[in-house]
C-alpha cells in the first residue's frame, strides 16, 4: 500500500500532544510515500509531551486558516491537546471539512474528543482511551474497547485506535485505508 503524492494532514494543539502518537504515525506516513505536515492553531512551534513530561518540539507546516488541501487527517491523542482543539471553532472546522469532503480520519486515544465537538460522530463505531467512552456514547457513537477500529458506515472513513499500545495496529490500517486498499 503506497501514499505516494498523498499529503496527510496532522492536527495538533499548540501545546499537549503525546509525542509517540505523533510521532509514530507520522513514521508510517512517511514510510508508505506520503508526506505528513504539521497543522495547528497557531504559526510556530508545537510542544509534545511524553505523558505529563515535556518532549520535543515540533515546528509547524501550516495552521487550520490556511487553504493548503489535505488527502487525510491524523489526530493523535494526548489529553491537553484534543481538549484545547475542540474549544477552537477553527480546528473545529477543519476537522468537519475532511468528514464533508469523505476524506479518511484517523483518531487516537483522547483525540475523538475533537471529532465529538466537530458533530461527525452519530452512528459511527470506534475505540478510544476508556474515559471517553460516555462521552462518545453520549455524541450518538458506539463505542468498542478493541485495539483497532475501521469505520466505513459514515461520509469518512474513520480509524480509531485506544492508546499508545495499539500504535502498531493503528499505523498498519492508517496506512491501509488513507492508501485507498479495502481494510481486512
Amino acid at each position: 500500500m503506497s501514499l505516494s503524492g498523498k499529503t496527510i494532514a496532522f492536527l495538533v494543539a499548540p501545546e499537549g500532544v503525546e509525542q509517540v502518537e505523533l510521532t509514530e504515525p507520522w513514521k508510517a506516513v512517511q514510510d508508505a510515500g506520503g508526506t505528513p505536515k504539521l497543522v495547528s492553531t497557531e504559526e510556530g512551534q508545537v510542544q509534545a509531551f511524553n505523558h505529563l513530561d515535556k518532549g520535543d518540539t515540533f515546528e509547524v507546516d501550516a495552521t487550520v486558516h490556511g487553504p493548503e488541501q489535505y488527502d487525510a487527517l491524523v489526530l493523535p491523542g494526548g489529553v491537553a491537546n484534543p481538549d484545547f482543539l475542540r474549544m477552537d471553532p477553527d480546528a473545529v472546522k477543519f476537522v468537519k471539512r475532511f468528514f464533508d469532503e469523505r476524506q479518511p480520519v484517523a483518531a487516537i486515544c483522547h483525540a475523538p474528543w475533537t471529532l465529538i465537538e466537530a458533530g461527525v460522530l452519530d452512528g459511527r463505531r470506534l475505540t478510544s482511551w476508556p474515559s471517553l467512552q460516555t462521552d462518545l456514547r453520549n455524541a450518538g457513537a458506539e463505542w468498542v474497547d478493541e485495539e483497532v477500529v475501521v469505520d466505513l458506515t459514515g461520509p469518512a472513513p474513520l480509524v480509531t485506535s485506544r492508546k499508545p499500545d495499539d500504535l502498531k495496529a493503528f499505523n498498519s490500517k492508517l496506512v491501509e485505508v488513507f492508501s485507498g486498499a479495502s481494510p481486512g
